[in-house]
């Protein structure tokens, strides 16, 4: 065990985790030049497309130091963006160490910090890593000052790396060895195993991600998962080089794969312990935090009848993206579907591609909101998911919203921008303080629904991309929060209902109205789009009638002629838009999510 190091790489994104990823195999020669391709361990095409890392990837490297001894290093690569800080909790619960990467040409941002702070909670070995030091604009001793405020390390132990050329990746596997410390777990302890992430094999069913912390898991045991109670077979173990690699064992401090032949992806949870059915331990591993979905929007299949298989689809996504909940709810204009949690926008969005693309599901995306509490008049309590759910406003006492802390690091000429932005989102500015010359933090306190929809695209926007982002849940405070309905000819579409501040609904609903002028189809008849809170109508667009010129074939003659042709033709319009009803496509469900382009 003590040759065994455990470590993750944690960083900002776009500040180069997955390239030093594919240094650190290629120089070990885990991979062979044949097999390397940029972003190696990043194996969905959604990743490589979009140039993110959206799981966690573990690796098993062998490495001889240069003290001539071997070594074996379990590397997990982790996700930069806040949306996935849930898969970097998962890894760091199964390390001993981390990785901390800093971009020498943009220095700390809001995400290293906050995936430090993740990391020193797990009480884990930090090893400062400057990367990106062969660019141009690279700024390696202001970086250095900044890294030595925030961690007070000595500036000897920060190491200088670059991805892109392999530069330093020799040092940093020596201070791996070096610094990390060895896992602790006794072998001969009752097998203890933590499972940090699960993926489902339409062959070989679902396929088991573990760190073994006491005791040795061998083929063909008798293993039992702690929180469900269930007990298996191991049809197989092993450890986790680019492909599977088959092991008779795995012992304590060691991280690896089992397959058991499980279907049900229900039977496997995350964060789990795995034990022996006959002398298991006395107790299960802690330390493992469940999941608080922030955005909420329901996702329908397309055709009603596709309801079962969408389901299935959304189990083995679950087991594959442990952050993801859902439950099923119903719709009057979209039929039976699924309401969903999402750790962000960016999540929502990305689940959304995999059910396309993994599962070939075609699906309707609601409006995304956040939960809100409603208490009545009677002294209950009722959490609000969906517009649908919302209490009647003579029965409720008060109702309150979700706020967050928003932590920005930016430039000091961006502040001005910034403010504004807050602000004009019902933003309360805490504190600002600068964390160098040229480096400001500012904090805030927001509600949630003001981030939900397109914050995070104009922050980016007024910034020019210099101002990073990252934000923590505070608790409830009371707000002024309405339902704001869309009719479309005095009917209600409860798809689009959307819970809103009041100062809010008059502006966000013109805005909606006018967004779904442009993209009802025209009928036969006029179509009035009116946003309503309550009975009262706070915005309302027409869309006229497609019209036939009845009077064409009249030229000449006498004017009641073409009255009458008119005037019957009125009738039949009237007639049409009693009984016709307004079909809604499916652009303008998405049109919500992008209101101010």
């Amino acid at each position: 065990m003590k040759h065994i190091r455990n470590f993750c790489i944690i960083a900002h994104i776009d500040h180069g985790k997955s390239t030093l990823a594919d240094r650190l195999l290629q120089s070990t020669n885990t991979v062979s030049d044949r097999e390397m391709m940029d972003q190696v361990l990043d194996d969905m095409d959604l990743e490589r497309e979009k140039g993110i890392t959206i799981k966690s990837h573990a690796i098993q490297i062998n490495y001889r130091s240069k003290a001539g001894e071997d070594y074996v290093l379990n590397l997990i690569d982790t996700p930069g963006h806040v949306d996935f800080s849930y898969e970097v909790s998962r890894a760091l619960a199964a390390c001993e160490g981390a990785l901390l990467l800093v971009d020498a040409t943009q220095g700390i941002q809001a995400q290293t910090i906050s995936n430090l702070y993740l990391a020193i909670d797990n009480d884990l070995e930090i090893i400062p890593v400057i990367n990106k030091i062969d660019m141009d604009g690279a700024m390696i001793e202001e970086v250095k000052d900044q890294i030595i405020d925030l961690i007070g390390c000595k500036p000897e132990d920060i190491l200088l790396a670059s991805g892109r050329t392999g530069q330093g990746v020799d040092e940093i596997l020596e201070a791996i060895v070096q610094r990390i410390p060895p896992p602790e777990g006794d072998e001969n302890a009752p097998l203890q195993a933590l499972i940090f992430d699960s993926v489902f094999n339409s062959f070989r069913g679902i396929i088991v991600y573990f760190r073994v912390m006491n005791g040795i898991i061998r083929k063909g045991d008798k293993i039992k998962f702690v929180s469900t109670g269930q007990e298996y077979e191991a049809d197989e173990v092993g450890i986790l080089k680019l492909k599977m690699t088959e092991k008779k064992e795995i012992k304590a401090g060691d991280v690896g794969y089992i397959i058991t032949g499980i279907k049900n992806a229900k039977e496997v949870k995350v964060g789990d312990t795995i034990t022996m059915a006959n002398n298991p331990t006395p107790e299960a591993i802690k330390g493992f935090e469940e999941v608080k979905p922030m955005v909420f929007a329901g996702i329908y299949p397309v055709n009603t009848d596709d309801f079962e298989e969408l389901r299935d689809c959304m189990d083995k996504l679950q087991l594959n993206d442990a952050s993801l909940t859902f439950e099923v709810e119903t719709s009057q204009a979209l039929g039976f579907g699924f309401r969903c949690g999402f750790l962000g926008m960016l999540h929502m969005e990305i689940i959304q591609e995999r059910l396309e693309r993994e599962f070939n599901q075609t699906v309707i995306t609601t409006v995304p909101n956040v939960s809100f509490l409603a208490y009545t008049t009677k002294g209950e309590t009722i959490v609000v998911n969906n517009p649908s759910e919302f209490p009647d406003p003579v029965k409720t006492d008060r109702i309150e919203e979700p706020y967050i802390k928003a932590q920005i690091i930016t430039k000091p000429e961006y502040i001005g921008n910034i403010m504004t932005l807050c602000l004009g989102k019902r933003g309360i500015l805490v504190n600002q303080n600068y964390l160098t010359p040229t480096r400001v933090e500012l904090v805030f306190e927001m509600p949630l629904t003001e981030i939900v929809f397109d914050f995070y695209d104009k922050l980016k926007s007024q910034t020019r991309g210099y101002a990073s982002f990252d934000y923590h849940p505070l608790g409830y405070r009371e707000s002024d929060i309405v339902k704001m309905d869309i009719l479309l000819n005095g009917d209600k579409v409860d798809a689009l209902s959307a819970l809103i501040h009041r100062s809010r609904a008059q502006e966000f609903g013109r805005k909606l109205c006018e967004k779904l002028k442009e993209l009802l189809p025209r009928q036969q008849f006029q179509i009035a789009i009116q946003a309503a809170i309550g009975a009262k109508i706070v915005a309302r667009e027409n869309i006229s009638a497609l019209r036939k010129d009845v009077t064409a074939k009249c030229y000449g003659g006498d004017i009641s002629r073409k009255r009458k042709l008119l005037e019957k033709q009125k009738e039949g319009k009237k007639r049409m838009r009693q009984i016709g009803n307004v079909e809604v496509p499916q652009e303008a469900f998405l049109a919500v999510l992008k209101l101010d382009d």
